[in-house]
């Protein structure tokens, strides 16, 4: 598994390097929730990523990793945990059937994000892409009730599923070490210029209390 886990953070790099110079700083408004994804994860203080970065530049890499990190516990629950299993196959068959699935094969840079902007205070939406969404869900029939002894027996599983998740985290956040010089390096090159370009632009256009010219 650790050839295999190896080779699969090598290509993740490797995409996540070739997307860096496409970035460009975002012009719309910042969010106010933070992504939880991204905030304080030990995946991107092993890739040497810092809290400084631009988020959608973090976002690009956290969500590359964490399709690993899925795909390794996906495949350990298959062979180990039946309960789970069956509770996520009925779970997956569930979603397939929602006439809207608007989070769906999006790209690494987008995945988790919210579907919509944030609300301009006296501006409502008409609608919003999480709410169809939500109202495809809610014409599904529930999930099949689950007796007492089947709920503890899923959240053992649950925790197992969990523990597994964590061990594969802490073995990716050893790999990632050896990239750390390389992503630094494309942050310096891609990332920085940009944002020191962008407070550039936004120091001239204040004007100077000190400035003798300015009324």
């Amino acid at each position: 598994m650790e050839r295999s886990l190896e080779t699969q953070v090598d290509q993740a790099v490797e995409a996540w390097l070739r997307w860096v110079p496409r970035w460009e700083p975002a012009t719309h408004r910042g969010r106010v929730a933070p992504c939880r994804r991204c905030l304080g994860s030990p995946i991107l203080s092993a890739a040497g990523i810092g809290a400084n970065t631009p988020h959608g530049v973090q976002h690009g890499l956290s969500t590359r990793i964490k399709a690993i990190v899925d795909h390794a516990v996906a495949d350990y629950t298959a062979r180990n945990l039946p309960m789970l299993q069956r509770e996520l196959d009925q779970q997956a068959t569930r979603n397939r059937a929602r006439s809207y699935r608007p989070s769906e094969d999006l790209d690494p840079e987008f995945d988790g994000l919210p579907l919509d902007p944030e609300p301009v205070p006296g501006a409502p939406f008409l609608f919003t892409i999480a709410g169809l969404a939500d109202d495809s869900a809610a014409e599904l029939p529930p999930l099949p009730p689950l007796s007492e002894e089947a709920k503890i027996a899923l959240r053992q599983e649950v925790a197992l599923a969990d523990e597994y998740a964590n061990m594969v985290g802490r073995e990716i956040c050893g790999l990632l070490l050896r990239h750390r010089l390389h992503i630094q390096a494309a942050i310096s090159q891609h990332v920085e210029p940009q944002i020191e370009a962008l407070l550039a632009e936004l120091t001239e256009s204040l004007d100077s209390p000190f400035d003798p010219d300015v009324p």
